[in-house]
C-alpha cells in the first residue's frame, strides 16, 4: 500500500467504470477518487495531470483505425500535462497482428513530436500505483522538492506551433504556414502528401516525411 498523509485527488472518467484501475485506487490510503465525465483523457490528478490509459491491446488497435493520433493530439493541445500510461505486455498484442515497427513509430510520434511522455504498467493495479506516485510528485513540486526543466507553451496557438515544429523539416516558419493553411494541427497532420505541398516551402520529400512520422494508416502484417 502507498501510504503518505497528503489526500490525493483522482477525477475517473465515467467510461472506466468497469475498470479495474478504479478498484485499485479506491484501495490506496489517503486516495480520494471521483467518477465523472472528463471532456479529455481517462483520468485527472490533482487537476493538474491528464492521463491517457491504454491496454497495449487497445494502443495496437487505435494505431490501425486511426484514433491514436487524434486522442494524442488533444491531449497535446491541452492545458494541462498529459501523459500515456500503457498497460499489458507484448503478449497481449500478438493477435492483432500489429508490426514492431509500427508500434515504436507510434511511440516515437506520440513521446517526441507531441512531447507526451509514455509510461508503462503491467496491470490496472501498478497502473493506479503509478497514478498516484505522480500525485505525490506534484505534491514534491508544490513543496519546491523537484523543479520542473523544459519549455511547455502557455497558449493554445504556441503549443499547435510547437507541435508542428517538431514534424520532420518543419521549423518555426513552415509550422506558421501549416498552421494557417489548416487551421489546426490535426487537420495538418490529417492532411495527405499532396495538400501538405500545398503549402509554401514545403516540398514532396518533406511532406512524405511528414505522413511517414504521423501515418495513421498502419496496417497488421
Amino acid at each position: 500500500m502507498l501510504k503518505n498523509d497528503k489526500t490525493i485527488n483522482i477525477i475517473a472518467d465515467d467510461r472506466e467504470h468497469k475498470s479495474e484501475v478504479i478498484n485499485s485506487l479506491m484501495g490506496i490510503e489517503n486516495v480520494e477518487v471521483c467518477i465523472r465525465r472528463l471532456a479529455i483523457g481517462d483520468y485527472q490528478v490533482e487537476n493538474r495531470v491528464i492521463v491517457e490509459r491504454k491496454t497495449l491491446k487497445d494502443f495496437a488497435v487505435s494505431i490501425i483505425d486511426g484514433r491514436l493520433f487524434k486522442q494524442m493530439i488533444r491531449l497535446a493541445n491541452s492545458n494541462s500535462k498529459a501523459v500515456l500510461i500503457l498497460e499489458g505486455t507484448v503478449s497481449d498484442t500478438v493477435e492483432i497482428g500489429v508490426t514492431r515497427e509500427a508500434m515504436q513509430g507510434a511511440l516515437i510520434t506520440v513521446s517526441l513530436i507531441l512531447g507526451i511522455p509514455v509510461l508503462r504498467s503491467k496491470d490496472p493495479s501498478e497502473t493506479a500505483r503509478l497514478m498516484v506516485y505522480i500525485g505525490r510528485q506534484i505534491e514534491s513540486m508544490a513543496k519546491g522538492g523537484i523543479q520542473r526543466h523544459g519549455y511547455r507553451p502557455k497558449t493554445k496557438r504556441k503549443r499547435q506551433l510547437f507541435i508542428l515544429q517538431g514534424l520532420p523539416g518543419v521549423g518555426p516558419e513552415k509550422a506558421e504556414r501549416l498552421l494557417a493553411v489548416f487551421g489546426s494541427v490535426e487537420a495538418a497532420i490529417s492532411a495527405s502528401s499532396s495538400e501538405l505541398q500545398s503549402v509554401d516551402s514545403i516540398g514532396k520529400s518533406i511532406a512524405d516525411k511528414i505522413k511517414l512520422a504521423v501515418s495513421e494508416e498502419m496496417k497488421p502484417y
